[in-house]
């Protein structure tokens, strides 16, 4: 796996995490959610950070999604409000790094191809997730921070719920069957609502641009080599 083709597993990997959270959801229990989640954290790491894996500090960084996943499995023992917060606390800050990695991949780093545009994609899909986590611990710790939502502390049992509403709030559609409740939840969904809209229509309409524009340079070059070879 290299930069060339890492944003390819990620996409996968996340799409599965997406589907696979909504039909652990309706069809199967909560271990189920656990085990989903930490095949895509092992598999967000291989991805994104994989990538320096000759770095001494990857080994260091692999340790991180056991810590999550351990937390994330504790909780289901133990009702209590602080091991939720841990949870996805621990979360929200592996998901951030790891956007903040994949962001420095797809902007900063060589030219844009194929690659690069997934990674565009990931960033986009790890945004909802994020703010999903956020969602999630600010109904936790001030419910009932937003309408139609089950009052539990259980994370799990709110995540799903909250990333079907991120998604919801990040394209702008608005469904209304959830809805924040609270200041502090308003002012993160209008927010994200925003973000949502200035990233498409600015950095992956960029990236599609430049990519666009290097295939017509290309072909530019290889017509006009043609014409001098005849």
């Amino acid at each position: 796996m290299s930069q060339r083709d890492n944003f390819l597993y990620l996409t996968i990997a996340l799409t599965l995490l997406l589907f696979g959270t909504a039909l652990c959801h309706q069809f199967f229990s909560s271990k189920m959610q656990h085990m989903m989640q930490s095949c895509t954290m092992f598999t967000l790491v291989i991805s994104v950070w994989g990538v320096d894996s000759s770095n001494q500090l990857f080994k260091y960084k692999m340790l991180f999604p056991f810590v999550i996943i351990a937390f994330s499995w504790l909780t289901l023992f133990i009702d209590n409000v602080m091991g939720d917060n841990v949870t996805l606390g621990l979360m929200l800050v592996f998901f951030t790094f790891t956007a903040i990695k994949t962001a420095k991949q797809v902007l900063f780093s060589g030219v844009v191809d194929g690659n690069k545009i997934l990674g565009a994609i990931c960033l986009y899909f790890m945004m909802g997730i994020i703010w999903a986590i956020i969602y999630s611990l600010i109904h936790i710790n001030f419910m009932p921070a937003f309408n139609n939502v089950p009052s539990t502390i259980k994370w799990f049992a709110l995540f799903p719920e909250f990333i079907y509403f991120s998604f919801v709030t990040l394209t702008t559609l608005g469904f209304g069957d959830i809805a924040p409740n609270i200041p502090i939840s308003r002012v993160f969904v209008y927010f994200e609502a925003v973000v949502g809209q200035l990233y498409l229509t600015i950095l992956v309409a960029s990236l599609v641009g430049s990519r666009l524009n290097i295939m017509h340079q290309n072909h530019l070059s290889m017509t006009k080599k043609h014409d001098n070879d005849a």
